[in-house]
């Protein structure tokens, strides 16, 4: 290996080359195109979950600290994450995620509270707390940390909601600039996490 690999670059340029594709291709072309990638994705999927299996057979008593180091590697994790073979739920690397970002945000006087994660939509709804609400930077405290944990732990989430509690009560969604790629439906025209 020459060096690391940047994963979201990877699904963004997969994206982009879709995109490009499907504006270049005539439709039955870029279908059968739309149709390798989400083969081939699903047979690399597949030899991914079954070396996990095979692995953890081999350790036996060790397996689950082994599948705890697979999903903490960036690149063999976020392989899980697509496959839908990542041990902790979306909800637990939420979780985790904020919890990693909590310190900074205390040294703020702040903190942030997870109210609701709509799985379908890829949707996030959170609450900034602490002397971190309402001051000016709060909004680009939340876009710089908790956006950036958030993606990296969970990168099929694409919009994070956040009740900045105030005087107006105002509620200001963000969506997210990244948007995870590798899967494509040709039916509705737009790309999906799988």
């Amino acid at each position: 290996m020459d060096g690391p690999i940047n994963v979201r670059t990877i699904g963004d340029d997969i994206e982009r080359l879709l995109d490009e594709l499907q504006t270049r291709l005539e439709p039955r072309a870029f279908e059968q195109a739309v149709e390798l990638v989400q083969l081939v994705t699903e047979l690399y999927g597949a030899g991914l979950g079954r070396i996990v299996e095979l692995a953890a057979e081999a350790l036996d008593e060790d397996a689950p600290a082994f599948v705890r180091r697979l999903a903490d590697d960036d690149l063999v994790g976020s392989l899980l994450v697509v496959h839908n073979l990542h041990p902790d739920s979306l909800g637990q690397r939420v979780a985790a995620a904020l919890d990693g970002v909590r310190p900074f945000l205390g040294g703020h006087g702040g903190d942030v509270e997870l109210l609701e994660i709509d799985e379908d939509v890829g949707a996030v709804h959170l609450r900034l707390l602490g002397s971190c609400d309402g001051c000016p930077s709060s909004a680009m405290t939340l876009r710089l940390t908790v956006e950036r944990a958030i993606l990296e732990a969970a990168p099929e989430i694409r919009i994070i909601d956040v009740d900045e509690p105030s005087a107006e009560a105002v509620t200001s969604p963000v969506a997210l600039t990244r948007k995870p790629a590798l899967a494509y439906d040709p039916a509705t025209g737009c790309g999906a996490v799988r």
